[in-house]
């Protein structure tokens, strides 16, 4: 419209002026400066599950703040563009779902449009693994286990015999308000959580190690000194002092992908 509504305010003589047809031969010759090659775009497409209530389908960005860690495109196009060493993507679905609800059944259709691909060539095997491995990143994983060790500081003076009963806690169903450290880029959400189990070493008055094994999604800090009662039951509440974490290691993450490779 911005071309027609030009041509149309131009005198047809001031037109042929600039614009002679033919138009003029050209005085120089032309020489190449740059050469650049790029192969055509490859389409993969497919049909995709969500299971989570707290994943959205696309990058949940709001005045540049992200609100959510990750999303279905995301988790998809990362191995795409990996493997075909392309440079973008374009991705589109039949339609999308909202950030708390699920994709069941025999899935949502999607299509990637892979830009300028340098790798285009793939065996049916090949991309059997590729789907198994995309569909690998969130399968389960709330049924994963993480194991962690902690340094605890209590304000009370403690000896031996007022940790050890943590030792016989089994499978401890703690509620988990968003953390206050998190609240600007996650939801205000309870989420139930569990300490499958722990293992105290007593250090001295107002110290002693924690080994938990806990279900993966679990904010072990807030666990500990209770993020001001957001977190309940908390180490503080269970011993009825006040606990603050002074180091904390991830000893594991116990899910069997990706597959280890013979050395």
């Amino acid at each position: 419209m911005a071309v027609m509504k030009a041509l149309n305010k131009i005198k047809e003589e001031d037109f042929r002026k600039q614009f002679p047809c033919p138009p003029d031969s050209p005085k120089a010759v032309c020489t190449v400066l740059e050469i650049e090659c790029a192969h055509g775009a490859v389409f993969v497409a497919g049909r995709y599950n969500k299971y989570s209530r707290n994943l959205p389908q696309t990058p949940w960005i709001i005045d540049g703040e992200r609100k959510l860690e990750s999303s279905v495109e995301e988790l998809i196009s990362d191995h795409l563009l990996k493997v075909f060493k392309a440079e973008s993507f374009n991705f589109s679905s039949s339609g999308r779902e909202d950030v708390d609800v699920r994709t069941l059944g025999n899935g949502r259709p999607f299509a990637i449009e892979l830009v300028n691909p340098h790798r285009v060539h793939f065996t049916s095997q090949e991309i059997k693994e590729l789907q198994q491995a995309i569909g690998h990143m969130k399968e389960g994983e709330e049924e994963k286990t993480k194991t962690y060790s902690a340094l605890i500081w209590t304000n009370k003076a403690i000896q031996r015999k007022d940790i050890e009963f943590l030792d016989d806690i089994k499978d401890l169903k703690i509620d988990q308000k968003t953390p206050l450290r998190v609240l600007h880029r996650r939801p205000l959400a309870v989420r139930t959580r569990i300490i499958h189990s722990m293992e105290t070493r007593y250090v001295d008055e107002h110290h002693f190690h924690l080994s938990l094994k806990t279900q993966a999604g679990t904010y072990i800090k807030e666990f500990v000194h209770g993020d001001f009662g957001r977190t309940k039951p908390n180490i503080g509440s269970l011993m009825d002092v006040t606990a603050d974490i002074l180091e904390l290691d991830v000893e594991s993450v116990d899910v069997d992908w990706p597959p280890a490779l013979d050395d």
